[in-house]
């Protein structure tokens, strides 16, 4: 019989490009499984390391090989740092990367930050490339997070992340499916660095905004809304077809933002209201968005005000995901699915990630 209880770190670095989340945490499994989030800290990167992943994107393959050596290396040095301080041994470090490129339609969903790096810097079992498997099996290699939704969070009937790229998780059809909605806070803050700061803090500026009815239109119109299958956004998807939209608009960064918010609570109502099975859904709200008051309001009333919001700790909201990646480092330590075919349109489940040491 495997263990039942475990405790890992599971390591974060999302799209939006603020830090790395680390969160130690320990999972148990009697008739269900439990959590509970130990401790938690976010490692704001350095200067030229977060310039760097920024627009990872755009450097040649010598440059994009090194830094992905760099940032496993870095990213092991704080492990080790973190472990040492707080005197813990982890069974495993379980790393999302950074993402550089996302195209599952031609087999590639490429995330850095070296197994082997992070291993020897940190001394610890590391796991990560979470996502290949999935989309070798003709996945989209996302979202991963939705299995943890469906085992550590069981009563809740919608669970949203509000991160770089907003997704959705709910069962369905007696399975579980996820999609990513919209895009988040990767275009929000985008806007909000040309008004001098890194964020839109509780959607203050959006506030202030005037809505568009012309833009929204126009981004409510993109062929992504329109997809029913298993679907993702990537950072490409953002330059090619929202991007060009909004900077053809011709209007200030805060109707931007103010519209932005009308288009997200939009789409995410559409569908909480064409999925939900119970009057009054209970729904829970992580990452970043989650502090948007603005965008809290707006669904609020998309929703006709019918609608329960989870009562979520600060912890939870903003380690949700690496609170769930530890978990996915679980389910591959037991040889168990940790990613599933009927959210990501994967040929079967599988249970993915590399180990290293």
């Amino acid at each position: 019989m495997p263990p039942t209880q475990y405790t890992m770190i599971g390591l974060m670095s999302g799209t939006s490009g603020d830090g790395l989340d680390l969160a130690y945490c320990s999972y148990e499994l009697y008739d269900q499984w439990s959590y509970e989030i130990l401790d938690a800290v976010t490692f704001p990167f350095p200067k030229e390391l977060g310039k760097q992943l920024m627009n990872c994107h755009t450097l040649s393959a010598l440059e994009l090989a090194l830094l992905d050596v760099d940032f496993g290396k870095w990213m092991g040095e704080k492990v080790k740092e973190y472990c040492g301080e707080k005197q813990i041994k982890p069974l495993a470090v379980c790393s999302h990367g950074h993402t550089v490129f996302h195209q599952p339609a031609k087999g590639l969903s490429l995330q850095i930050g070296n197994g082997w790096a992070l291993h020897q810097a940190s001394g610890q079992k590391v796991i990560n490339d979470f996502r290949m498997l999935d989309v070798q099996l003709g996945g989209q290699g996302a979202p991963l997070v939705p299995i943890g939704d469906q085992f550590l969070f069981p009563t809740v009937d919608f669970c949203i992340n509000l991160g770089g790229i907003a997704n959705i998780s709910m069962e369905a059809g007696g399975e579980r499916i996820a999609f990513d909605t919209c895009p988040f806070n990767l275009l929000l803050n985008a806007h909000a660095k040309l008004l001098g700061a890194e964020y839109d803090k509780n959607g203050a500026w959006a506030r202030e905004g005037t809505f568009n009815s012309k833009l929204f239109e126009a981004l409510n119109s993109l062929p992504y809304y329109s997809k029913s299958e298993a679907k993702s956004l990537g950072r490409e998807d953002l330059e090619h077809d929202f991007m060009p939209l909004i900077s053809s608009s011709g209007i200030s960064p805060k109707d931007i933002l103010r519209t932005l918010v009308e288009h997200y609570a939009f789409q995410i109502a559409k569908v909480i209201k064409s999925q939900k099975s119970t009057e009054q859904p209970a729904v829970l709200i992580s990452g970043g968005g989650a502090y948007n008051s603005l965008f809290i309001d707006r669904l609020g009333e998309h929703l006709d005000n019918k609608w329960v919001q989870t009562v979520a700790s600060q912890k939870l909201i903003e380690f949700k995901e690496a609170l769930i990646f530890g978990f996915l480092g679980v389910l591959r330590l037991r040889n168990e699915s940790n990613c599933l075919a009927s959210v990501t349109g994967a040929q079967t489940d599988s249970s993915g990630g590399v180990i290293y040491g």
